[in-house]
């Protein structure tokens, strides 16, 4: 019989057996002790070093992998001086690796959608799979993916090559085929948890926060001013871009799962915050800016000059507002661009865009402005409204400051300055002000606000002032942005507000990721294929009414599209424990940044790709290999310039990979993929 040994193990009596490491001792008794070069099946290695551990009376550090106990020994696992030497293992290890842990796109989405995996999916055909994913964080891809201005395109790789992925589209191709198909996409639902929130506005911050809700098992109810749920989506964004019937089956969809949508509800009338707070176990605003902002010039109380969203919200309504023959639309957004272009729509002659920056410095997508321009908008760039002229209080004109680029802003834009003494007068008989938008407090004035008149809202969770009250989206802090931001906050606040109501703590932390360096990224061996073209309908016959202007892709299109993807981002993200524990322990991937050793990727075993880059060195695929009798894997050079390579001299020997893997399976880091031949 074994020869027992006592121990204690971060405080914890354990029985051992005499010859035991640490490490296994550990495991048995449930504490977690790092390491990447363990393997249970093979003798100890230890070329990661982050399994350190400390025990009393001993002056060294001890690797827990390969160190025996013994009678009467206390470890300490996560001890001052064993955080720090492991946290030095893991930053040397680190600055070594160079490889992506998630692709650009995903981590430039607000929502942090697996935009790699859906696009695989396309690819692959699988469009139902796609949406599934989608709706892992945006639980309206039909409709978002035909309004948002893709943040993750800009952070795109494949434009080193030629062109950015068609990411927005593609995600609206997947919801609008499966939606022709007749297939349901039914997400797993919690069981009933016997609590309730009520959320204030049915916009897209709204409607994904009434989603991921009810999924955990929550009653919800969703209340807003408006006679139908979709907030800005609905009114604040034309039907030509977003028609309305895809944004209503996509609510649709969120009711089915349970919520239960209350509109021509408003706060301050219909009941205050308090009387719905009192009927719920919490609440979550999430009202939107529905206030147009002013420009701040004489003439603007005029007859005949409507603020932005207060235009699209009227023409939403199935109102025409009196517009008349010429009118200008100040401001360079997008809801400039989809109030010029809704004017055009609404019968005006002569439709304008003040604006006064160049085009160079406009914030709206170049394919609105083109779009725009095809359907005769006549853009007047470095020009300002000094005054909007009238007469017997109706508009007549306005008199616009002609500007020049001046010195950079504090964000890099060059400044507008006015050119002394030179003016343009246009005339006019409407002015449609869109240069922002802002939160309206009225019913809200119990809640405490920034300086901004926002709601003053916790960034992370979204918790306000006053107990069990969250708030989310352009009410909030910074104010108005997109519907992906919106969305964001939504999905996280969502999962506050469950820690809430099941009395568990939540706390967001952005997870630590390694990227690679941009700047030594070369793409120049990728063959060039141009981003699939958005069939759409002509100018002339699209800007007579409001019927969709994109036709959509075809699903071979869409397939096409997808196999564009570069993959950036790690096919083993998810298992890997080099990222696990580095996520764990807050390392600074770039702490010691510098130069990489000898990197590449190559596929000599036929069936598994080898990626020198994410490579550690820590020999666990060359001992697995080595345990086959194989030995095709070794070690190669020697200090830095050292890498892991194949043997390739007998091929019948590498063939046999095929129905092995091994060392894939024990790779710690996703340095080693399997291949589908």
């Amino acid at each position: 019989m074994a020869e027992k040994v006592n121990l204690s193990i971060d405080g914890k009596p354990c029985i051992a057996e005499k010859g035991q490491t640490i490490l296994s001792v550990a495991a048995q008794n449930g504490i977690d002790i790092p390491t990447l070069c363990f393997m249970k099946e093979y003798a100890p290695y230890g070329a990661c070093g982050v399994c350190v551990v400390e025990a009393e009376n001993m002056p060294k550090l001890l690797r827990a992998c390969s160190a025996t106990v013994s009678e009467g020994m206390v470890i300490h696992t996560d001890s001052e001086k064993v955080r720090k030497v492991r946290n030095i293992a893991f930053e040397l290890i680190m600055s070594d690796h160079d490889a992506d842990c998630l692709g650009p796109c995903r981590i430039n989405c607000p929502a942090h959608t697996d935009c790699q995996k859906y696009i695989r999916q396309i690819g692959e055909g699988d469009f139902a799979g796609a949406v599934s994913t989608i709706r892992e964080k945006i639980p309206l891809p039909a409709s978002i993916g035909r309004v948002c201005p893709h943040p993750c395109e800009t952070a795109c790789r494949r434009q080193k090559v030629e062109e950015p992925i068609s990411i927005a589209f593609l995600k609206a191709f997947a919801a609008d085929e499966i939606y022709k198909k007749g297939t349901k996409v039914i997400p797993e639902k919690a069981e009933n948890s016997g609590k309730t929130v009520g959320i204030i506005g049915g916009g897209p911050a709204g409607l994904t926060a009434a989603y991921y809700l009810s999924l955990s098992g929550h009653a919800v109810t969703v209340y807003d001013k408006m006679p139908h749920m979709g907030g800005m989506l609905r009114y604040g964004i034309p039907e030509y871009r977003l028609p309305k019937a895809v944004l209503d089956r996509e609510i649709e969809e969120i009711e089915n799962l349970g919520v239960t949508l209350v509109n021509n509800f408003t706060i301050g009338k219909d009941a205050t915050v308090a009387q719905l707070r009192a009927k719920h176990d919490c609440i979550l605003i999430a009202n939107g800016a529905w206030k147009s902002s002013a420009l701040r010039c004489k003439g603007e109380d005029l007859d005949g000059v409507f603020g932005g969203i207060d235009f699209l919200r009227a023409v939403a309504l199935g109102e025409k507002p009196a517009i008349g023959k010429k009118t200008a639309v100040v401001g360079g957004g997008n809801t400039a661009m989809d109030a010029c272009r809704t004017a055009v729509r609404l019968g005006a002659e002569e439709v304008s865009i003040i604006y006064r920056r160049t085009r160079a410095e406009m914030p709206a997508e170049d394919i609105e402005i083109k779009e725009a321009e095809e359907e005769g908008v006549v853009f007047r760039y470095l020009t300002n409204p000094a005054e909007i002229l009238g007469e017997n209080g109706k508009v007549t004109g306005v008199k616009l400051q002609v500007m020049q680029l001046g010195e950079p802003d504090e964000k890099g834009r060059r400044a507008p300055v006015p050119v002394e003494g030179e003016f343009v007068t246009l005339d006019l008989d409407s002015v449609i002000i869109a240069v922002g938008q802002k939160n309206d407090p009225a019913g809200f004035e119990d809640l405490p606000l920034t300086n901004r008149g926002t709601i003053a809202a916790d960034d992370k969770t979204g918790l306000t002032a006053l107990d069990g009250v969250f708030a989310v989206g352009d009410a909030t802090n910074k104010g108005a942005s997109i519907a992906i931001q919106a969305i964001a906050e939504a999905g996280r606040t969502a999962k506050a507000i469950d820690a809430y109501l099941c009395g568990y703590e939540w706390n967001y932390k952005e997870p630590v990721l390694s990227a690679r360096k941009e700047s030594s990224l070369d793409f120049s061996d990728r063959e060039k294929m141009s981003r699939a073209v958005m069939p759409h309908r002509s100018a002339d016959e699209r800007k007579h009414d409001f019927k969709e202007v994109n036709l959509g892709f075809t699903p071979e299109q869409a397939m096409a599209e997808a196999k564009r993807c570069l993959e950036c981002g790690c096919h083993d993200y998810g298992h890997c424990r080099l990222i696990h524990y580095a996520d764990k322990f807050d390392i600074d991937c770039k702490k010691l940044d510098g130069e990489y050793h000898p990197c590449f990727t190559e596929e000599r075993l036929v069936v598994i790709e080898r990626n020198q880059n994410k490579c550690i060195l820590c020999n666990n695929c060359v001992r697995a290999c080595a345990a086959t009798g194989k030995e095709l894997l070794g070690l190669v050079g020697r200090g830095f310039t050292t890498v892991i390579r194949p043997e390739c001299r007998d091929e019948t020997i590498i063939a046999q990979c095929t129905d092995c893997l091994l060392c894939a399976h024990a790779c710690p880091t996703g340095a080693l993929r399997v291949l589908k031949k």
